[in-house]
């Protein structure tokens, strides 16, 4: 069986991060090893929130994992709760990394123009050097910007989100999928392949819904599915479909819950379509 190590957060409640990977990757078929990097009460849409740093036990794992002879197929990352935390998930990835492996980064960090309340404006150009490191990062349009220094723009067309996700790639990542493009209309996937200089797009009907832990979810149906073996494309189509599928199950719930939606539910789905 394939093994992913994920490296986030747990928020107790929300419906985010560690809470969603752990269960998702494992509907793919593929093993998920965890490195939990804070634990907090709440996602910070809360008020609040508590948070205990796990910053001191991030490398004792990968040490421990080391000597027992562990390996992985993929390391996939997504909240991290500090700078600091980042440069140790960088040494962990080129301690424990053999060549066949695959690193795969959601820059966890902000949406709609801004940054999320426990960052500063620093830890971007933190984020990109991981980001630089990946063989795929999974950026938002405002993580994008933040990372490459290019002033936000809520509305943008097709021209600007390809000039952003190119600068990332100049930074060194090799694949960027941009979640959540929305231009020209238009609203979905946009991906964009360094060493081929080719685009990949796949669009759906945007919902007229909002819910945390969306980027979260679609993540690491992504990841579970490509190293399970789906072609990237694939992995695309099926992760945005899931993602998709979980919003309008919610929005169509009475009473849903606010901070997340019900990925449980549509578990199925994903299994279904996975085949």
């Amino acid at each position: 069986m394939k093994r992913i190590v994920t490296i986030q957060d747990i928020s107790c409640v929300g419906k985010c991060s560690l809470t969603v990977a752990l269960p998702i990757i494992s509907a793919t078929g593929v093993e998920a090893a965890i490195i939990p990097t804070a634990v907090l009460s709440t996602h910070t849409m809360f008020k609040n929130f508590t948070c205990k740093d796990l910053d001191d036990q991030i490398l004792p794992i990968a040490k421990h994992w080391k000597d027992e002879g562990i390996t992985f197929d993929a390391f996939y990352t997504g909240y991290l709760a500090s700078a600091q935390q980042i440069g140790k998930v960088i040494s962990l990835i080129n301690d424990l990394k053999q060549d066949e492996n695959l690193v795969i980064v959601d820059p966890a960090m902000a949406d709609n123009g801004k940054l999320y309340p426990a960052f500063d404006e620093e830890f971007p150009h933190e984020m990109a050097k991981l980001c630089a490191q990946a063989d795929i990062i999974l950026p938002n349009i405002t993580e994008a910007c933040y990372m490459t220094d290019t002033p936000y723009r809520a509305d943008y067309d097709e021209t600007f989100a390809k000039e952003v996700v190119e600068k990332l790639a100049a930074q060194g990542a090799k694949k960027v999928v941009l979640t959540g493009a929305a231009f020209d209309g238009k609203y979905g996937v946009l991906l964009y392949d360094s060493e081929t200089k080719k685009y990949f797009t796949y669009f759906q009907e945007k919902i007229d819904a909002a819910f945390h832990g969306t980027g979260d979810i679609f993540s690491s149906a992504f990841t579970g599915l490509l190293v399970s073996g789906k072609s990237i494309e694939e992995s695309i189509k099926i992760a945005a479909d899931y993602t998709a599928e979980c919003i309008r199950i919610t929005k169509n719930t009475p009473n849903a819950n606010w901070y997340g939606v019900d990925f449980e539910r549509v578990i199925p789905y994903l299994i279904d379509r996975i085949g």
